[in-house]
C-alpha cells in the first residue's frame, strides 16, 4: 500500500516546476496584500488572532475585511508551499537540494504566522513589522531558488568562466537588501505604519519630528548608489570576453530601479498617498525578484583550471544522474 501511494505521488520535473512556480507567485502575492493591509491602516482590523473579533468571519467593516482576507490568502500560500515541500521528495529524479529548499518554505510560513500574531499582540511594533516584511523577502529568496533550480537538471546550464562578472552581479545583492531594509524603516517612521483612526501605533522617532525625512533621504541615497553600481555591472558584463547571460535580467533591474525612483519622488511630492506607496512596494518586490533572476542567470563559476563550453549551449549530460 505504501509503495502504491509513493508511485501515485511521483511527479515529473516539468510538473514539479509548475508547482514551484505557483508557490513563488503565491508568496509574491502575499507580500503585496500584506502591504495593502498596512497601507490602508488595517493592521489591527482584526484585534485578535487567529479569529477576528472572536468569530470565524470578520464583521462587515473595511479594515477587518482587508486584514482577514490577507489571513485567508495566507492559508492558500501555506497549501502551495506545503505541496512544493512534500512533492520535492517525490520528484523523479530526486534532487536533495530541491528538497532542502522545499522544506524551508513551510518553515518560513510558520515563522510568518508567529510573527503575524506577535505584530497584532504588540500593536504593530515597528521592529516586528519590519521583521515580518524581511522574512517575506527571505521566503521569496528560497522560493525563487526552488523554482529556478527545478527548471534545470544540474548539467543543463554551463558554468561561467567570467569570475569578475559573476562576483560583480552577486555583490549587488547586499546593496539591494540594504535598500529594502531602509525602505521598511521609512515606512515604519511614516504615516502608513498600519493603524487607522483612534488606534495607537508606535512609529520610529529616533530623530524626533524629522525622523521620516531623515530616513527617506538616506533611503534615496542608498537606492541611487545601488542603481549606479548596477549600471557599472551592466557595462562590465558587456565588455569584450564577458559572460552576457545576466545582462538581460540586469536590464530589467535597471528599468525597475528607474521607475521606482520616479515613483518614489512622486509619492514624496504628493505627501505619500496610499495608492502610490503601494505601487512603490510592488515595484520593490518585482525589483528584488529581477535581482534574484540576474544572479541565477549569471550562473555558477567553473572551478579554476577547467574550461567552460563556449556559448549558451548546455553541456552534455553525464552517463548517470546525481541526486
Amino acid at each position: 500500500m505504501r509503495e502504491r501511494l509513493k508511485i501515485r505521488l511521483e511527479i515529473s520535473p516539468t510538473r514539479y516546476a509548475q508547482v514551484t512556480a505557483v508557490a513563488l507567485a503565491a508568496l509574491a502575492l502575499i507580500v503585496l496584500t500584506g502591504a495593502a493591509v498596512r497601507l490602508t491602516g488595517s493592521g489591527l482590523g482584526c484585534p485578535d488572532w487567529p479569529k477576528c473579533y472572536g468569530g470565524t468571519s470578520p464583521p462587515l467593516e473595511s479594515h477587518a475585511v482587508i486584514e482577514y482576507t490577507n489571513r485567508i490568502l495566507t492559508g492558500f500560500v501555506g497549501f502551495a508551499v506545503i505541496a512544493a515541500a512534500v512533492l520535492a521528495f517525490y520528484r523523479r529524479p530526486y534532487r536533495r537540494h530541491l528538497a532542502l529548499f522545499g522544506i524551508l518554505l513551510p518553515l518560513g510560513v510558520i515563522g510568518q504566522a508567529i510573527l503575524g500574531a506577535l505584530v497584532v499582540k504588540y500593536h504593530l511594533a515597528p521592529g516586528l513589522v519590519m521583521s515580518h516584511f524581511i522574512l517575506s523577502m527571505m521566503l521569496l529568496d528560497a522560493s525563487f531558488a526552488l523554482a529556478w533550480c527545478s527548471r534545470y537538471e544540474p548539467w543543463e546550464r554551463r558554468k561561467s568562466n567570467d569570475r569578475l562578472g559573476v562576483w560583480a552581479v552577486r555583490c549587488l545583492l547586499p546593496l539591494g537588501q540594504l535598500t529594502i531594509v531602509a525602505g521598511t524603516i521609512a515606512t515604519a517612521a511614516g504615516p502608513h505604519a498600519g493603524a487607522h483612526a483612534g488606534q495607537l501605533v508606535h512609529r520610529f522617532t529616533f530623530e524626533g519630528a524629522r525622523t521620516l525625512e531623515w530616513v527617506v533621504q538616506r533611503h534615496a541615497v542608498i537606492a541611487t548608489f545601488y542603481g549606479f553600481v548596477a549600471i557599472g555591472v551592466w557595462f562590465l558584463l558587456r565588455r569584450p570576453g564577458g559572460d552576457r547571460r545576466a545582462a538581460k535580467p540586469l536590464t530589467v533591474v535597471l528599468g525597475l530601479l528607474a521607475l521606482q525612483g520616479a515613483v518614489g519622488g512622486l509619492q514624496w511630492w504628493l505627501e505619500l498617498p496610499t495608492e502610490i506607496v503601494w505601487v512603490h512596494v510592488a515595484l520593490a518586490t518585482c525589483n528584488w525578484l529581477a535581482m534574484l533572476w540576474t544572479v541565477a542567470a549569471a550562473g555558477r563559476l567553473e572551478p579554476r583550471g577547467e574550461a567552460a563550453p563556449a556559448g549558451d549551449a548546455p553541456a552534455e549530460a553525464p552517463a548517470a544522474t546525481t541526486a
